[in-house]
């Protein structure tokens, strides 16, 4: 194999036993996982056996032949079988095809991955007349997964946002999840909950660029080998006793949230993640704020204010959480926009300052 390739093979090995996994790795060891269990992985996408960020590596290659080698398909003489296929250039055909597929392969974990979120546009009949509403329309049950690339780190309207928002609104009668885990042991917990969990509903996962190589986004050995997905991480570094300021946030803008408050040296506000957006899990949400008594709440997103998570929660959290009802809750977002983001990066950069600055003003 390429020499850089060998280097992360030796990486991940390390991260196997001394912790700091990163995402890809935690993925694929999911993945590893069900097929040592007997459960069939098929994922497709349009760069997914090496990834569009250049972090996968499920397939790897002699650099002088071109000879194939693909590890999850060695782990073990009675394994499941896995596939992971580059699409042609269609999310609409390919997401269709492996829609259908999960229909007919109920245990299988079938995945579709978007090159960029805001590709998955280009499905978007798959996704009203399919995964959103089969069920109810024909009793028919797919638990295909969706990976959706999703963050604000300043490249631009069309490679910034997978559209939260849409999702959220297609969300009605428990016919799917959409979830946005921040850590890589979340992401493996998810992914395997998916495979297991009945009744077979779709899972739309928001999954991260800048994250795949954030030191702080990683996790440790024993986060993977115990535990659950958790729908909510609440914060676990701060003396409730003080907080008189709670912020609500999903993804990577908690990286941000966190990395402002160290350096503020700011420890009256406490970080809680909604890792899971639909079904809202509410007795979560509501544990967790019932911890800190009377505190201002506030939601703080990337996204504009029109769009991701802010307006689907201002109506649905008060209805859910008694103690939003009871106290309120103010959105910290960029102004309402027609395009999904900026396509400069310096005006990106501010817009993030400024919108940190108002999430820690008191």
């Amino acid at each position: 194999m390429h020499p850089k390739l060998d280097k992360l093979l030796q990486r991940r090995a390390k991260m196997a036993t001394e912790g700091n996994v990163d995402w890809a790795f935690g993925e694929l060891m999911a993945f590893g996982s069900l097929l040592l269990e007997g459960t069939p992985v098929r994922l497709a996408g349009q760069d997914s056996r090496r990834g569009t960020f250049v972090q996968r590596h499920a397939v790897l290659h002699d650099y002088h032949t071109g000879a194939e080698w693909t590890p999850l398909m060695y782990l073990a003489a009675d394994q499941a079988k896995f596939w992971v296929h580059d699409s042609l250039l269609s999310e609409y055909a390919a997401l269709a095809f492996e829609y259908g597929y999960s229909v007919e392969r109920p245990d299988a974990l079938v995945l579709w991955e978007a090159q960029f979120g805001d590709f998955v546009n280009g499905a978007q009949i798959v996704i009203d007349e399919f995964i959103s509403s089969a069920e109810q329309k024909w009793g028919q049950n797919s638990s295909v997964v969706l990976l959706l690339p999703h963050g604000y780190e300043g490249q631009g309207p069309d490679h910034s946002s997978a559209r939260i928002e849409r999702f959220l609104q297609l969300g009605a009668e428990d016919n799917m999840i959409v979830a946005q885990p921040s850590t890589p042991a979340n992401h493996f917990h998810l992914l395997r909950r998916q495979a297991y969990q009945r009744p077979r509903l779709p899972l739309v996962v928001f999954t991260p660029k800048q994250l795949l190589r954030l030191r702080a986004a990683t996790s440790q050995v024993e986060d993977f080998t115990t535990g659950t997905f958790r729908p909510v991480i609440g914060d676990e570094h701060i003396d409730a006793a003080k907080v008189d300021r709670v912020m609500l946030c999903s993804g990577r803008i908690y990286y941000d949230l966190l990395a402002r408050r160290i350096k503020e040296n700011d420890d009256r506000t406490a970080l809680v993640r909604v890792e899971e957006l639909y079904p809202l899990p509410a007795e979560e949400i509501a544990a967790e704020l019932d911890r800190y008594g009377d505190a201002e709440l506030l939601w703080v997103q990337d996204e504009p204010r029109n769009q991701g998570a802010w307006n689907y929660l201002y109506v649905n959290l008060p209805e859910a959480v008694p103690a939003v009802a009871q106290r309120g809750i103010r959105g910290v977002t960029r102004p309402e926009s027609a395009a999904p983001s900026t396509g400069s990066g310096k005006v990106h950069a501010r817009e993030q300052e400024t919108l940190l600055d108002e999430a820690f003003t008191r």
